[in-house]
């Protein structure tokens, strides 16, 4: 069984004991226990349930393992030819770690 679930605006699929990477959520803390309503499909070993817009009873109930985990590092160069004009800049999304513990559908 899994769902597809939305969290902090994107959508993903959680199945139970999975863990997640998501953007950063700001008031979680390590061992927290977090719930998150909006599931959009269920599929549950064949017969799928899809929201209107989402499914009415449904929740997924994760665990916080690290409130904050950052990503790779993704380098932005920017160069205009034959003027001298470079210019390097840096960047490390913030991500939250979660692992999910019931998937109640």
């Amino acid at each position: 069984m899994y769902v597809i679930v939305e969290i902090n605006g994107q959508q993903f699929k959680a199945e139970e004991g999975k863990k997640l990477f998501v953007h950063h959520i700001q008031n979680a803390e390590n061992g927290a226990t977090v719930e998150f309503d909006k599931v959009l499909l269920v599929d549950n070993n064949g017969t799928v349930t899809v929201g209107v817009p989402t499914v009415e009873g449904a929740k997924v109930v994760c665990e916080v393992v690290s409130h904050l985990v950052k990503g790779d590092k993704v380098l932005v160069f920017h160069k205009k030819r034959r003027k001298g004009y470079r210019k390097l800049n840096g960047h490390r999304q913030q991500f939250t770690e979660l692992t999910i513990k019931q998937v109640i559908a």
